[in-house]
């Protein structure tokens, strides 16, 4: 049985803390100037939304964040609703061309700026995951719940969804000890040539990626200056 998940941080020294005051003052600027420049954008992509998928045109839903409090995502929607009678059951029976053409471009991801805003998300961080998999982390995975979650990451420069769920986790744990503002702005470029090359959109077989259901148990090692959390060893 996987081991239960989020692990309170412990009191951050006054340099990080700095440094994540930092980050927050950059967050809150480039989301403001982004949403003001893709404003011309976000109104064509709501419009095509409405008419290709009708109402309503934002998908909202529960993700965890810092220290694994919960919040609302906000996305354009992707999908069509479920409608048992015209088949439209499952994600990929859902998803329209229009829908991937939006994820292919990320394009679906603009209103998550709002999240910035309002403190649940950074720019850059590891991604908000659902509340289900809170159980399911070991306790060095959970450690990504240290820091805000992003709308683009190192998992997502790094391959994104054609990366097994525990390289993931793994690279969401190494941003967590070597963030920087240095890293962040390297990896937001990196976003726009994953994008533009649309790389890993989705994982093979799947519409975006596999449900994760939670890391075989291993032996840990206590990490030094973490306290409690721990790495599983071997876990890949």
């Amino acid at each position: 049985m996987p081991v239960t998940g989020v692990v309170v941080a412990p009191p951050r020294p006054p340099r990080e803390f700095r440094r994540d005051r930092g980050k927050r003052i950059v967050d809150v600027a480039m989301a403001a100037l982004l949403l003001v420049l893709a404003a011309p954008v976000i109104a064509a992509v709501a419009l095509l939304v409405a008419v290709g998928l009708g109402r309503p045109v934002l998908f909202r839903q529960r993700r965890t964040g810092l220290h694994g409090r919960c919040f609302d995502v906000v996305k354009f929607r992707t999908m069509l609703p479920m409608d048992p009678s015209r088949g439209l059951l499952d994600d990929a029976a859902r998803l329209t061309a229009f829908g991937k053409w939006l994820r292919a471009t990320s394009l679906d991801e603009l209103p998550s700026l709002w999240n910035v805003l309002r403190g649940d998300m950074s720019l850059v961080g590891p991604r908000p995951l659902l509340p289900e998999y809170l159980d399911r982390y070991s306790p060095w995975q959970a450690r990504r719940h240290e820091v805000r979650p992003g709308v683009t990451g190192l998992s997502q420069v790094r391959g994104r969804n054609s990366l097994s769920w525990e390289e993931k986790l793994d690279l969401d744990v190494e941003y967590v000890d070597t963030r920087s503002l240095r890293l962040d702005l390297a990896i937001l470029l990196d976003t726009v040539r994953t994008v533009l090359r649309r790389e890993g959109i989705s994982a093979a077989g799947h519409v975006t990626a596999p449900e994760f259901l939670g890391t075989p148990a291993h032996p840990v090692r206590i990490e030094p200056g973490h306290g409690v959390t721990a790495r599983t060893e071997g876990a890949r």
